[in-house]
């Protein structure tokens, strides 16, 4: 998926990254067929014990550059409230969808 989303991304939507795009055809896929295959489980669940590596990078970057950090505060927590705003109500919805079609 994360091929055919860089492959998108070349073609006709320079603007999203590839692997933003990867795994929004891996939502849409996911959402098509009902289920996660047994394969894609697996795999998932080994790579989630490997996930608090990939918070050491942003740690490292907050505790480096504070000083940067505090110059952008007012940038940063408006796109911080923003995002809020945004994914609560979508997150609902989903969630309201989805427990829908277990019913």
């Amino acid at each position: 998926m994360q091929a055919a989303g860089a492959l998108l991304q070349l073609l006709c939507l320079p603007m999203l990254p590839g692997p933003v795009i990867g795994l929004l055809l891996l939502l849409v896929f996911l959402l098509l067929l009902g289920r996660i295959p047994a394969c894609l489980e697996q795999v998932s669940a080994v790579l989630f014990q490997y996930l608090p590596l990939l918070l050491a990078v942003p740690a490292t970057g907050i505790l480096l550059g504070g000083d940067v950090l505090l110059t952008q505060l007012p940038a940063i927590s408006g796109a911080l409230l923003l995002s809020l705003l945004l994914c609560i109500p979508l997150c609902g919805w989903l969630m309201q969808r989805l427990i829908g079609d277990k019913r």
